[in-house]
């Protein structure tokens, strides 16, 4: 992580560098919401084998970065805190590294407070990666997010027994999965709701709202299924979309 954030103000000076003038906030429409983006799946600087293979172009560039640029002004974050959260209403974790303590309490009280997540939470991920496991830089295989997904009254399955392949979700947005979980609602009072045979849940929390996803195969790096960039539009409509109810919508 310590590599990562250094990596990351590295190449943000050197963008300064190559184009002194330029500034973030005037790539765009200033109406552009923001939004959080944070985890292992490399969506903002693509694979990375050493410093400046984005600058120079040799990074593994994802897809789905220029998709949420079209509607949003992207926030890479390394941590989730009160501070990194400030401002936001809108977060997207693709399969993020294990949580500490603070900021599990973080992430809850932010979404309490009205936050809207959309969650890739895969219990096997199945994308390909040019590193091998092990290498810290390979996106997590493993999520590890059982403290997270109990507070709000889930646990997270896996079917070892499924057949490795694409499928795509009944009545979810046609969502391409890839051995995925299965989420079932904790024992006592839960405010999520599943569907999709429990693929999706759907979760009110405090005044915001979570949407969790026990896949990632959306997010593909490399050869994504071709359903994959109109999935991922559903998921960001249903999660963040403006025509969406705010106040005491019904779980589905």
């Amino acid at each position: 992580m310590r590599y990562r954030r250094s990596v990351e103000r590295a190449l943000a000076a050197a963008l300064l560098i190559v184009a002194p003038g330029c500034r973030a906030e005037d790539s765009g429409p200033a109406a552009r919401p923001e939004l959080g983006l944070m985890g292992t799946i490399p969506i903002y600087w693509g694979e990375q084998a050493a410093f400046g293979d984005t600058l120079s172009g040799k990074a593994s560039a994802h897809w789905a970065r220029a998709q949420l640029e079209a509607g949003y002004t992207l926030r890479p974050l390394d941590t989730l805190s009160e501070q990194s959260l400030a401002g936001l209403d809108y977060l997207l974790l693709a399969q993020p590294r294990a949580l500490g303590g603070p900021e599990n309490v973080a992430l809850d009280a932010w979404v309490r407070r009205g936050g809207h997540l959309l969650l890739f939470a895969d219990p096997l991920l199945t994308g390909r990666s040019r590193f091998a496991i092990g290498d810290r830089r390979r996106p997590q295989d493993v999520v590890l997010l059982s403290p997270i997904l109990a507070h709000w009254g889930l646990q997270l399955e896996f079917d070892d027994r499924q057949r490795e392949g694409f499928a795509v979700l009944p009545g979810s947005g046609a969502i391409p999965v890839n051995l995925p979980g299965r989420f079932t609602l904790a024992a006592g009072e839960s405010t999520c709701g599943v569907e999709s045979g429990g693929v999706l849940a759907r979760c009110r929390v405090g005044a915001g709202e979570a949407i969790v996803l026990a896949d990632a195969a959306v997010l593909d790096l490399y050869e994504p299924h071709p359903g994959s960039s109109a999935a991922l539009g559903w998921l960001l409509g249903e999660s963040f979309g403006s025509g969406k109810s705010r106040e005491g919508s019904p779980i589905r």
